[in-house]
């Protein structure tokens, strides 16, 4: 399989350029000899990247596939540029073993249009109670490099400290969705003068900074590695700052909607924008963007969180936290951290492909642009816009934020091991 990539910008740097691949390997990049059978893709100046690694994302199977499969899933991927992602553990039943982690990755296998790597849960059925099997799920054919109770913290210290001592022998990571449950009894808002004018129960940004304080110290006695899923506070990148001077092995996400989107959109009482952690004030917002571009923050990722009609459609109090995030990430990037300058496209690559690559333990991706290298690839148009519509984009669910936002930024293209999965907005 030969394709030829013409006229493509790497890092968004420089004269456009040809890139030759050949059997899903870079062989060639410049002025290259087209060889008669090879497919070729038009980048006209285009912004070639490589394929982002999404650290976080809920692809529902087994058990709600009503909202989302892995095969759906994997479409809205392709779509968004990916070509990895990391399924988080909370299905039905619990990917907490080897036969449902198994499950999960031959899917991905079968489907084939990302690389879907399971996420292990810590604990037996996300319960806080005692450890799952990290070393059956770590050795198994899906070879799980990361855990994760997300949705639910490991609450109990005790349970943390061995999970993460555990995880050294492994060579995995520990990923931690950081909220002191004791702190948000009844939330739904983040905790402030919007939220008790709007009557919600607040939820206070110490419930997530504790979490985090605790657990890097934690990790800091073990010698392991941990990972702080969607940082929400300003307090927790002066938290991680703190861990990383000190040379923790820890490292942070942040979500596209947490770097976007306000506690301010409450005020219309709509679900949609209800999501675990909550929308913060602009100041937290500005912070997160400085701390990602700065790399206090390690990466971007999504939080995809597909939800059927009737679990966002309802009240507040009642409606499921989360939000659709794969196929509008690389656009709210594009607006929030290189339209203001915070990052330039090679910083893009590395908070959306090269670091979480390096987190998730995968040598495939997140690679260089280079001769010899995988073709895992990403074309972006930096000057083209859209209008997010729910009902069009690959997922089951709907549930997104941005329903009629003019975005910039479009995936053009999506190459996996050199193979197209995605093209002008269709799965190939």
């Amino acid at each position: 399989m030969t394709t030829v990539i013409k006229g493509a910008r790497p890092y968004g740097e420089g004269d456009p350029v040809d890139v030759l691949i050949e059997d899903g390997v870079i062989t060639a990049i410049g002025a290259v000899q087209v060889p008669e059978d090879a497919s070729i893709i038009e980048a006209a100046g285009q912004v070639l990247l490589p394929g982002f690694v999404d650290l976080h994302t809920h692809l529902r199977e087994p058990g709600r596939e009503d909202t989302e499969t892995i095969d759906t899933g994997s479409a809205a991927a392709a779509l968004g540029g990916y070509t990895a992602v990391f399924a988080m553990a909370n299905t039905d039943p619990v990917a907490d073993n080897a036969v449902i982690v198994e499950h999960v990755w031959r899917r991905g296998q079968e489907v084939g249009l990302v690389d879907v790597h399971p996420v292990g849960a810590v604990t037996v059925g996300l319960k806080g109670e005692k450890l799952a099997e990290l070393g059956t799920m770590a050795n198994s054919q899906a070879r799980v490099k990361v855990f994760s109770d997300d949705g639910l913290c490991v609450a109990d210290p005790l349970l943390m400290r061995r999970a993460l001592e555990y995880s050294t022998a492994l060579d995995v990571v520990i990923a931690q969705h950081a909220e002191e449950p004791r702190l948000t009894v009844g939330a739904q808002a983040h905790e402030g003068e919007r939220a008790a004018r709007l009557g919600y129960t607040g939820w206070p940004a110490a419930a997530e900074e504790s979490i985090v304080a605790r657990d890097c110290l934690l990790a800091l006695h073990a010698n392991a590695r941990l990972h702080v899923c969607h940082v929400s506070t300003s307090g927790t990148a002066d938290v991680l700052r703190w861990a990383k001077d000190r040379g923790t092995k820890v490292s942070a996400e942040v979500t596209p909607h947490h770097l976007l989107l306000t506690d301010e959109r409450l005020a219309t009482y709509d679900p949609v924008n209800k999501v675990n952690p909550p929308l913060r004030t602009k100041s937290d917002t500005a912070r997160r963007r400085a701390a990602l571009a700065d790399g206090t923050i390690d990466c971007v990722a999504t939080d995809h969180a597909p939800h059927a009609v009737q679990d966002k459609d309802t009240e507040w109090t009642a409606a499921r936290p989360g939000m659709l995030g794969l196929q509008t990430a690389l656009s709210i990037v594009a607006e929030t951290m290189v339209r203001t300058g915070l990052l330039d496209w090679r910083g893009v690559a590395r908070v959306m492909s090269e670091r979480p690559a390096e987190i998730g333990n995968l040598a495939d991706h997140g690679r260089p642009i280079a001769a010899g290298e995988p073709a895992n690839l990403t074309l972006v148009d930096p000057d083209a816009e859209w209008t997010v519509r729910g009902a069009e984009l690959a997922s089951i669910a709907a549930n997104t934020p941005y329903e009629g936002m003019r975005l910039p930024g479009v995936v053009t293209a999506t190459l996996l091991r050199g193979r197209l999965t995605a093209r002008d907005g269709k799965v190939c």
